[in-house]
């Protein structure tokens, strides 16, 4: 598969007091992601972040650091994904907007893990927790299995 037949998709990690910043969408309010979307023509993933950010949440990111790629499938759409996700900080109080339904915080042990989107809980979480950012008892074992 060529990898322009993969939807791309970026994605942000905002960890405040021990909490995963999640979003849902009106068009699915019952899945939480993390905030971010799909690159205009020619912007790059930071540039796409940023825009969606504000756009989505009315903040901006303060630094973005590359966590990752994951691939998935998009939940929604049921196409190939490959997911960016930056870590990063926002430069004041979220609020959902544009084609947000919802917004939360999870500690990685709450009543939305069930409804994460399935690259966030299987993928993305693992990984920040192998990273050291988020939930270290989301990791699984130490050796990799």
């Amino acid at each position: 598969m060529a990898i322009s037949d993969v939807m791309q998709v970026v994605a942000a990690a905002v960890v405040e007091d021990g909490r995963l910043l999640l979003v849902s969408k009106n068009i699915a309010p019952e899945v939480f992601y993390l905030p971010g979307g799909k690159p205009e023509y020619g912007e790059s993933a930071e540039e796409t972040l940023a825009r969606e950010l504000n756009e989505e949440l009315g903040v901006s990111p303060l630094d973005m650091d590359l966590l990752g790629h994951v691939d998935d499938v998009a939940v929604l759409e049921g196409v190939p994904m490959r997911l960016t996700v930056f870590v990063t900080r926002i430069d004041g109080a979220p609020a959902p907007a544009a084609e947000l339904a919802a917004m939360g915080w999870t500690d990685g042990r709450d009543s939305y893990i069930p409804r994460l989107a399935p690259a966030i809980r299987n993928q993305v979480l693992p990984l920040l927790a192998r990273s050291g950012v988020f939930g270290r008892d989301l990791a699984g074992p130490a050796d990799g299995s």
